[in-house]
């Protein structure tokens, strides 16, 4: 259903005017339809309380999904206590299972607003493996707050220094004023001779490759090399289309397109909804997060690296 035929044509991102929205709705706009999708999904998380109060008024089922979700699940992912106030007080449940058995309740216990629910009595609050999982994931977004990592490759391995990525990379140090001068301006170099430079840096829980102007970190030649005996996750913020994500756990390349710092799936597991949610919104910390390294600040991902290196000269698109 189009915006023209529902009622809400030119609404874009102004679901904060409650004048406008009940306006509309008292005009004849569908309160159960927008774009293709449910408006209070939309209001929930670019909406007012005022807003969605209106709204949650005037649909059937509060707790109505749109692709596996509720608006109350939507407010909670986005970081909008206001609107998940405003659910709730209109009878959301925030203990109704949802993706991955996870309810936007519970979800809410391992982010930035915990107390936003008062919890049933008998409900099991987070397990000590999530709450850890919790912790260590606020360290890592808090560590990459505000990095800026477009154009970057990334391959972030565990239970492996820098030295034995080298080893198993079979690279070679490298140093001088060329490699300055590359890191100052990588654009103005040939571009193919530049791919074969990434930097290494040991982090607690592993290392990191990055070369932060060029996708070769996260290549597949390169991700699974690492990847012997243990887990690695690459990652190229590809300027273009968004961030590209990979798996690949003992030598061999088991998930690749991937959405790092995007929202999960339905059938995604319980373990993949929190780590989604954790690092929502960043895929460096996803890439990171995911095979369990603990950065206490960007040096890994932004340099200066431990060391830089040139990898041998081999096609990196084959495993």
């Amino acid at each position: 259903m189009t915006g023209r035929k529902d009622g809400w044509a030119g609404m874009g991102w102004g679901w904060a005017d409650h004048a406008d929205v009940a306006r509309r709705l008292d005009e004849g706009a569908d309160p159960e339809a927008w774009s293709g999708g449910r408006p209070l999904h939309r209001a929930a998380v670019w909406g007012s309380p005022r807003v969605v109060a209106e709204l949650a008024g005037r649909v059937v089922d509060v707790d109505a999904l749109q692709d596996g979700t509720t608006a109350l699940w939507e407010a909670v992912w986005s970081d909008r206590p206001d609107t998940a106030r405003a659910l709730a007080a209109a009878g959301a449940d925030p203990w109704k299972p949802l993706i991955g058995g996870w309810s936007p309740g519970r979800l809410s216990l391992a982010g930035p607003n915990p107390g936003l629910f008062e919890a049933p009595e008998g409900m099991h609050g987070l397990s000590l493996v999530e709450r850890t999982a919790a912790r260590a994931g606020a360290r890592l977004v808090a560590a990459l707050a505000g990095v800026h990592y477009e154009g970057t490759s990334l391959a972030c391995v565990a239970g492996i220094d820098a030295e034995e990525a080298i080893r198993r990379l079979e690279a070679v140090p490298v140093c001088g004023r060329e490699l300055e001068q590359l890191r100052e301006e990588p654009w103005a170099h040939d571009f193919d001779a530049s791919l074969q430079l990434v930097g290494v840096t040991t982090v607690r829980g592993g290392c990191v490759l990055t070369q932060p102007w060029g996708y070769i970190a996260s290549a597949p030649g390169v991700v699974t090399r690492l990847s012997a005996g243990t887990l690695c996750y690459g990652l190229y913020a590809n300027p273009k289309s968004g961030d590209q994500g990979s798996i690949a756990r003992n030598g061999s390349l088991e998930g690749s397109d991937l959405h790092p710092g995007g929202a999960p799936s339905p059938g995604d597991s319980s373990e993949e909804v929190l780590t989604s949610y954790l690092y929502r919104h960043s895929a460096a910390a996803y890439a990171c997060g995911f095979p369990g390294l603990r950065l206490t600040d960007a040096r890994a991902v932004t340099g200066p690296p431990d060391m830089w290196v040139e990898l041998p000269q081999r096609n990196y698109w084959e495993q």
